[in-house]
C-alpha cells in the first residue's frame, strides 16, 4: 500500500534543504574506469573481480583518497573491455594544487600498482565532469542523473563520464567538476551545461553548489555566504583560512584579496527526514546559517 512515498530528492526539494555546506569531504580522488552495470557497492559489485575491487578500495582509502568509479555514457562493459584499456585518473582539488593526471593498464589488476601521488600518468589541462547515475545506491540518482549526463555528454564527449555514488542523494542530479571537486546539485540537463560552461570560465555557481570537497562542511557554507554578500564568484575568490568552533557553530576565517572576511555561523540540526530513497529511518542532518546580530528594537 502507497502511504504517500515519494522519491528522496522530490521531498528535497519540497522542504527546501539547504545545498551549501553539504559536501562530502575528499582532498584527492582516485577514479577508475568501470564499464557497465554496477550493484549497490560500483568497486566491488560490476565487472572487476570482487577481490581486485577490494583490494582497490581499501589501497585507496587508506592513502586518504577517495575512489570514484567511472563510465563512458552508452558504452558497455564488453565494449570497453575489446579495447584492452582500463583508464584511471588521480586528481588533486586541493587549492593551490590543482590537477588531474590520466592513465591507463592493460590488466586490470594493474591498477594495484599505479602510484596514487600523481607522480604518473598524464597531466592534463582538461576538466574533468562527473555525473552521478549510480542506479542501485538510488533511483533519483539515475532517473535525475541520467538526461543530465546525456546532455554533457553530446556536448563534451571527451570530458563528461557517469560516476558512482557522491553523497547527498536527496539532492539528484548531483555532479562534481575537477580538478578543483566543486560538487553542485539539483542539476538538470540546462543548468548543468550553463554550470559546466562557467567552471570552465572560473567561476562558480552558487545557487546549484553545494561546496568545494577540500574544504570542511562550515567553510563551504561559509564561502556561499560570502559570495553572496560580495557578489564575487570567481572559483578561487575566498581562500580558508580557519575555522573555530563557538557555543552553537563555528567562526569561519576566509582570505579576499587579501583581506580577512570572518562569517559566522549558527549550525542546527533539521527535523528527522529520510535522506535516501530507500531508508526506513528518519533522522536529522546538519545545516548552517549566517549569525544574524540583534537589532536595536529586538530587546524588550
Amino acid at each position: 500500500m502507497n502511504d504517500g512515498w515519494r522519491p528522496c530528492s522530490d521531498r528535497s526539494l519540497e522542504r527546501d534543504d539547504p545545498l551549501a555546506g553539504t559536501a562530502g569531504y575528499g582532498e584527492r580522488w582516485f577514479l577508475v574506469e568501470i564499464d557497465g552495470a554496477w550493484g549497490a557497492h560500483a568497486f566491488l559489485q560490476s565487472r572487476l573481480d570482487p577481490g581486485l575491487g577490494r583490494a582497490l578500495v581499501d589501497r585507496i582509502e587508506a592513502a586518504g583518497i577517495r575512489p570514484l568509479a567511472i563510465r563512458r555514457t552508452g558504452r558497455n562493459a564488453d565494449q570497453r573491455r575489446a579495447q584492452k584499456r582500463w583508464r584511471w585518473a588521480a586528481i588533486d582539488a586541493r587549492p593551490g594544487s590543482e590537477s588531474v593526471r590520466w592513465g591507463s593498464v592493460t590488466d586490470p589488476w594493474n591498477l594495484l600498482q599505479v602510484p596514487l601521488d600523481g607522480s604518473t600518468g598524464e597531466l592534463s589541462i582538461e576538466p574533468v565532469i562527473c555525473v552521478c547515475t549510480h542506479a542501485r545506491h538510488d533511483q533519483c540518482c539515475a532517473v535525475k542523473g541520467r538526461p543530465v549526463v546525456t546532455a554533457l555528454a553530446r556536448r563534451h564527449p571527451t570530458r563528461t563520464w557517469e560516476c558512482s555514488h557522491l553523497g547527498g542523494d536527496r539532492f539528484a542530479a548531483t555532479m562534481i567538476a575537477f580538478p578543483h571537486g566543486m560538487l553542485y546539485g539539483r542539476m538538470t540537463s540546462d543548468s548543468a551545461l550553463t554550470i559546466f560552461e562557467q567552471y570552465r570560465s572560473g567561476i562558480a555557481h552558487p545557487e546549484h553548489l553545494r561546496g568545494r570537497t577540500s574544504l570542511p562542511n562550515a567553510a563551504q557554507a561559509a564561502v556561499a555566504i560570502a559570495a553572496a554578500r560580495t557578489g564575487d564568484r570567481r572559483i578561487d575568490a575566498f581562500g580558508f583560512v580557519a575555522e573555530a568552533r563557538t557555543a552553537d557553530g563555528w567562526s569561519v576565517t576566509l582570505d579576499h584579496n587579501g583581506e580577512s572576511l570572518v562569517i559566522d555561523l549558527v549550525e542546527t540540526l533539521s527535523p528527522p527526514m529520510l535522506t535516501t530513497c530507500s531508508a526506513v529511518v528518519a533522522g536529522p542532518v546538519r545545516e548552517f546559517a549566517e549569525r544574524t546580530l540583534p537589532t536595536a528594537n529586538s530587546a524588550v
